[in-house]
This record gives C-alpha cells, sequence and structure tokens, in this order.
C-alpha cells in the first residue's frame, strides 16, 4: 500500500501551466494589437483619401481666391476709367455751354466757333459711349464675383461636410473595438469555463492512470502509454483511453457555443536522444505520434475541424537533465483546449 501511494503522489509542475497562461494572454495582446493596427490602417487610408480630397480643394480655393483678386483688380481699374470718363464728360459740358453763351454773343463769332462746338459733341457722344461699354463691363465682372463668392461657398460647405464625416468615422472605429475587446474577453471566459469543465471530466476519467498528468492547463499522457518505443502506431492498450477521451470530446461539442471557434491541440514531444528507425528526426516521430492520435479521435466520431495536430520534437522539454528519468518525463502527449 505505501508503494502504491508513493507511485500515485506525482509533484505538481505549474511553470508549465503559468507560461501557458502567459502565452495565450499574449497572443490575446497581439491579436488585439493585430486588430487595432488594422483599424489604424484602416483609418489612415480614409484620413489619407480625405487629406487629398482636402489639398485638392484648398488648390481650388486659392485658385478662385486669384481670380477673384485679378477681377476685383479688373473692377477697380474699370470703376477708375469710368470716373475719369465721368470727369472727362462734365468738362466737355461745362465748354459746351460756355460755347454756346459765347455763340449767343455774335453771329459772327458763333460761325467761327462752330466747327470746334461739332468737334466737341462728336467727341461728348464717343466718351458717352466708352462710359456705357465701361458699366457693362463693370456689371459683368460684379456678376462674375458674385459666382465666384458661390463657387467660394459651395467648397466650404464640402469641406466641412467632409470634416464632419472624418469626425464621425473616427467615433465610428473606436466604438468597434471597444466592442470588439468586450466581445473577445467574453468568448475567452467562456471558452476558459468549458475548458475547466472538460479538464474535470478527464481528470474524473483518468483519475486511476498514474501516467497521465495534469500540468497546468493540459492533460499530459506519457508515450509509452500510447506508443512503442520509437514507433508512432498506437498500441492496443491506447485505445481504451482514447476511447474516453473520444466521448468526453463529443460531450463537449454539443455544449459548447458554436460561435466559439475551439480545438483540441495534439502535441507530440519527444526526449533529445535521437530517433532510430523509420524517422529521420525527433521533429517527425513527435508529429507523426500527435497525427495518429488525431486520426483516431476522428475515426471515433470526433469533428475533424476541432481536432489539432503539432509536433515539437525534443525543443519543450519538461525535464532538461540527462537522465533516464528527465528523458521519460519529456517524451508525452499533450492535450490542450484552446481556440483556433
Amino acid at each position: 500500500m505505501a508503494l502504491n501511494s508513493r507511485r500515485r503522489y506525482q509533484p505538481v509542475d505549474y511553470w508549465p501551466g503559468f507560461v501557458d497562461a502567459l502565452s495565450t494572454l499574449l497572443l490575446v495582446i497581439i491579436f488585439l494589437l493585430t486588430v487595432f493596427m488594422i483599424a489604424q490602417f484602416l483609418l489612415g487610408r480614409e484620413v489619407s483619401g480625405k487629406d487629398t480630397a482636402l489639398q485638392r480643394l484648398n488648390a481650388q480655393i486659392a485658385e478662385l481666391t486669384e481670380l477673384l483678386a485679378l477681377e476685383r483688380s479688373g473692377a477697380r481699374t474699370a470703376k477708375d476709367d469710368l470716373s475719369s470718363m465721368q470727369a472727362s464728360l462734365s468738362a466737355l459740358q461745362a465748354e459746351r455751354d460756355r460755347l454756346k453763351a459765347d455763340a449767343a454773343s455774335g453771329a459772327d463769332r458763333a460761325r467761327a466757333e462752330g466747327g470746334k462746338v461739332a468737334d466737341l459733341a462728336g467727341q461728348l457722344d464717343r466718351e458717352k459711349e466708352l462710359s456705357g461699354r465701361a458699366l457693362s463691363q463693370v456689371e459683368l465682372l460684379n456678376q462674375q464675383i458674385a459666382a465666384l463668392r458661390r463657387q467660394i461657398g459651395a467648397l466650404e460647405d464640402a469641406l466641412n461636410a467632409s470634416e464632419n464625416r472624418d469626425r464621425e468615422s473616427q467615433t465610428k472605429i473606436a466604438d468597434l473595438g471597444s466592442r470588439l475587446n468586450v466581445a473577445l474577453a467574453q468568448r475567452v471566459q467562456e471558452l476558459s469555463r468549458y475548458r475547466s469543465d472538460f479538464f474535470g471530466r478527464l481528470r474524473q476519467i483518468l483519475a486511476d492512470r498514474p501516467d497521465v498528468r495534469v500540468v497546468g492547463d493540459r492533460f499530459v499522457f506519457q508515450s509509452e502509454l500510447l506508443f512503442d518505443t520509437g514507433q508512432a502506431e498506437l498500441t492496443d492498450a491506447a485505445k481504451p483511453e482514447l476511447d474516453k477521451l473520444a466521448t468526453a470530446l463529443i460531450e463537449l461539442s454539443r455544449e459548447i457555443p458554436s460561435d466559439i471557434n475551439w480545438v483540441m491541440r495534439v502535441d507530440g514531444h519527444t526526449d533529445v536522444r535521437p530517433t532510430r528507425g523509420a524517422f529521420p528526426s525527433n521533429w517527425s516521430l513527435s508529429a507523426a505520434r500527435a497525427i495518429a492520435v488525431v486520426q483516431y479521435l476522428v475515426s471515433k466520431g470526433v469533428a475533424p475541424q476541432r481536432l489539432l495536430a503539432a509536433g515539437f520534437g525534443e525543443f519543450q522539454p519538461l525535464d532538461t537533465a540527462q537522465n533516464d528519468e528527465a528523458y521519460k518525463k519529456n517524451r508525452r502527449i499533450e492535450l490542450k483546449l484552446t481556440e483556433r
């Protein structure tokens, strides 16, 4: 009885579980950072497009402002010309009145000055014609200035609308990020609950197996329980234990909601000693053993999309010592319920 007690008691090594927990947390953080970077990339691309449109609008506004300045300058010049013409017209009218007064004082003098009066009258008519054209030009310039002002107003409205859309987009992206974080946290919490239930069932099923251990958040099968030395074919003694595992997985798959993307990861590990026989490396041996377990579980009804096989060779030992006890501990198959 004392021998059986010593054989059943195995120290619990929490360090791999702690490492796995940190790895899971790191994966979640990396995933959140990836989502954040994608959101920032999409926002940057949208803002870049808005900046390009804004630059085009600013260029159009600058061009229209310059054209408006030119038109205003032309209008001022035309007004100055009109004022000059009006002054000349007033002078000519005064001169005409003076000549008419002089003509009344004597017919001879009037006949002598008649030609001059006719010339002044013709010049007066020409000045009036030029004044009329100047007024028409000023009116046209005023119309063009009004049209330019309307265009500038429309551009300013478009710019304000674009800035408002940018602010709304940033608000939506921030809200989406918050909701995504909440959803991810909920999914992780739900999967953790189902992982605890599943491992609780396995503890009950496999409690009498000294070569099956719980390390952190995973079950560890010693390779000797499932395979012969250097082989990747399941032994007959391994199949009843895997049948229990398949039954627990099938029951679990019925309970976990379909929107939780979970898998059972089967990890193969070996010791550091070189392989012999059909496998060229420990890596290929560990991968072949993980695949053999997965294929057997599929043959027992477990959905293949819920299984994942991975081989780690000798590169993740539980014990780095160079002795038979450490080699045995490192030769193992690990089962871990995780997200895909």
